[in-house]
């Protein structure tokens, strides 16, 4: 089953569930399996897990803690924080209906890629850095938003809809980054993983 769609996440390098459960502030802890954890962190709470060798997983279905996503201007800030406590953080996010997609790259304390492109507003609300080796030809420059496309041909029409991101841009630039959550096989998991709710929801 894995996870990756309608949702976001973060991938960490080199850390324990309970280390980036604890960097969360996660209250209401329960050990769960990874099936089940998946499952209620699309319904409500974190979801923290280390599915492969070296990563550590925190799957959220949409608001992470603090309301944070990529669109949020406290964003940068956020996953900074996060990195300077954690080593390198990786964030994605996707969700189809509004063609919300995101992606963003940390270490120790610095932002080194962060990308955030919103499709029913058309808009690029973060680009920082340079675009990696796995995100070419499928990143919007948001110089290039508000040219006039009265002019265009069929073909400008299709260089433009290619070069849009989705949400299996976002699993494949996770994949080559690491660890693609689309890619685990729920029978391979065996460990136990963290679900909680951020200290303070409801």
């Amino acid at each position: 089953m894995g996870f990756g769609y309608k949702t976001q996440w973060i991938a960490v390098r080199d850390r324990s569930p309970a280390e980036v459960a604890d960097a969360l502030d996660l209250d209401r802890r329960e050990s769960v399996g990874w099936v089940e954890g998946t499952l209620r962190a699309y319904d409500h709470g974190v979801y923290v897990a280390s599915p492969r060798p070296g990563w550590t997983l925190a799957h959220v279905a949409w608001h992470l803690p603090d309301g944070l996503e990529a669109s949020a201007t406290a964003f940068p800030d956020w996953l900074a924080g996060l990195s300077k406590r954690l080593g390198e953080v990786q964030f994605f996010g996707t969700h189809r209906v509004t063609e919300y997609h995101a992606w963003a790259r940390a270490r120790d304390g610095e932002i080194v890629r962060a990308y955030c492109y919103l499709g029913e507003r058309n808009c690029v609300y973060l680009s920082v850095g340079e675009p990696t080796a796995a995100e070419q030809g499928i990143v919007l420059d948001p110089e290039g938003l508000d040219v006039d496309t009265d002019t265009w041909s069929d073909d400008d029409w299709d260089a433009w809809t290619d070069a849009k991101p989705d949400e299996e841009a976002v699993l494949r630039i996770a994949g080559a980054w690491g660890v693609g959550p689309d890619q685990i096989d729920d029978d391979e998991v065996t460990s136990l993983g963290i679900h909680g709710v951020p200290a303070g929801a409801g």
